[in-house]
């Protein structure tokens, strides 16, 4: 019996000392896909919804519908390509790039930004866009944490998908030969 009081104080003491660590809110992921001969990868931060609304206008949820936004949390989103693609049927050079987004209930415009190693604010400005594309967004199953992800590969396209809550935007790719 006397062990209880012990025992509880250890599991406080463990406790206060995880979270003294400072473990971020919005945990790290990368995603990577092979198409044909061309590697994609995004490097990204993942945030959490928590019960938040997420999309909307006004105080209607944490991301203002026509505003720029960066999908993702602290440090910009990044995403390369080790070749030339087609996004949304648009030319992009290989390279590496930030991607903002300006969402709204009908169609979303994603932006590839020439500013790397930025952080998600603010937006680094047009000037430093590299290309614009449109998507439709689709409703899907709640995705807590915000994820990208290929839910489809061939051999020379993919998609790619945004999603968080129900919201998911998808980007067609197709590779260049």
């Amino acid at each position: 019996m006397r062990l209880g009081a012990p025992l509880a104080l250890a599991a406080v003491l463990v406790g206060s000392s995880a979270s003294a660590q400072g473990f971020p809110l919005s945990q790290h992921g990368t995603v990577s896909q092979r198409v044909g001969v061309t590697d994609i990868s995004i490097t990204y931060n993942r945030p959490v919804a928590r019960g938040r609304r997420l999309f909307g206008r006004g105080g209607g949820g944490i991301v203002r519908w026509q505003q720029v936004w960066h999908p993702g949390a602290d440090s910009a989103t990044t995403i390369q390509f080790s070749r030339d693609v087609l996004v949304q049927g648009r030319q992009l050079a290989a390279g590496r790039y930030t991607l903002w987004a300006i969402p709204d209930s009908a169609r979303w415009t994603v932006i590839f930004s020439r500013a790397v190693d930025v952080f998600h604010r603010p937006y680094p400005g047009e000037s430093l866009d590299v290309l614009r594309v449109t998507a439709t967004p689709e409703q899907g199953s709640h995705m807590e944490v915000l994820a990208y992800y290929f839910p489809v590969v061939g051999p020379d396209s993919t998609i790619l998908r945004l999603h968080w809550g129900t919201t998911i935007v998808p980007l067609h790719i197709h590779t260049t030969p």
